[in-house]
């Protein structure tokens, strides 16, 4: 295939269905060679209520914000006094499931929330997938497992899961069949967990410091854990990977199920 060619009609949201993940790593590649990236918008939850009336109470919803905000690891889930985030303001709604330090701040691209605009025909400001970290010039769905990213002058995260279309996200979106329209885009961001806490603020710099070579990116380890059983063996032994995820393959690729 030309990968310019299909590029643009990727960006333009004129490709379908979307490109597989093979495909995508290759239009990563064409768009993002250098390993530098900005910090276009850093957000916080704002506590409004989803678009349904009898939804629940939930965090994903998030504001941009002007000031510096500190970025730390986050104590585990249940912990007395937690909020969930490493990000300083912010707080998890349900820590049953998200949140702790392997989900210390969730990224997405603000070039995929475009693509999701043009998709779904409204404007998404940044946040509103309920990601931390807006981010331009780095394809965040195809970060490596592993991969570390330096921010500002301190911070250093490392990219610990893949984000899981949840039931909250669907209620905040108020799309019909969300779910399943987000699992088969394949454009999840990414989770990640501090390696070394700082303070940060949008327009910041990010540059990619590490880079593992085992291949297997957010986008990988998400086809793995939405139905790609071939994908899940090289989950349950990969570096950096979360615990909690790491056990869901292994019990994906059970041969009970």
């Amino acid at each position: 295939m030309n990968p310019q060619v299909d590029l643009n009609e990727y960006l333009r949201g004129e490709q379908a269905p979307a490109p597989s993940s093979a495909q995508r790593a290759e239009l990563a590649r064409v768009r993002y060679c250098s390993e530098m990236g900005k910090l276009l918008s850093l957000n916080i939850a704002d506590p409004r209520s989803p678009k349904q009336t009898n939804a629940r109470r939930t965090a994903i919803g998030k504001r941009p914000v002007a000031h510096r905000l500190a970025v730390t690891p986050p104590a585990p889930r249940g912990a007395p006094g937690s909020s969930g985030s490493g990000l300083a303001g912010d707080w998890t709604a349900d820590l049953r499931n998200h949140g702790g330090p392997d989900q210390a701040i969730c990224a997405y691209g603000r070039e995929d929330l475009d693509l999701w605009q043009r998709q779904l025909g409204r404007t998404l400001p940044n946040g509103s997938f309920g990601e931390n970290l807006t981010i331009e010039g780095l394809a965040v769905s195809d970060a490596l497992i592993g991969e570390r990213w330096r921010i500002g002058d301190l911070l250093v995260l490392e990219i610990s899961a893949t984000r899981m279309p949840c039931r909250g996200f669907a209620e905040w979106i108020g799309e019909a069949e969300w779910v399943k329209r987000f699992t088969h885009q394949g454009l999840p961001g990414a989770y990640l967990r501090v390696i070394t806490p700082g303070e940060i603020t949008a327009g910041d710099r990010i540059e990619v410091i590490h880079r593992p070579t085992h291949g297997i990116t957010s986008a990988v380890a998400f086809r793995a854990l939405t139905g790609d059983r071939d994908l899940l063996p090289r989950l349950i032994d990969l570096p950096s990977l979360s615990e909690r995820q790491r056990q869901k393959a292994e019990k994906l690729s059970s041969p009970c199920r």
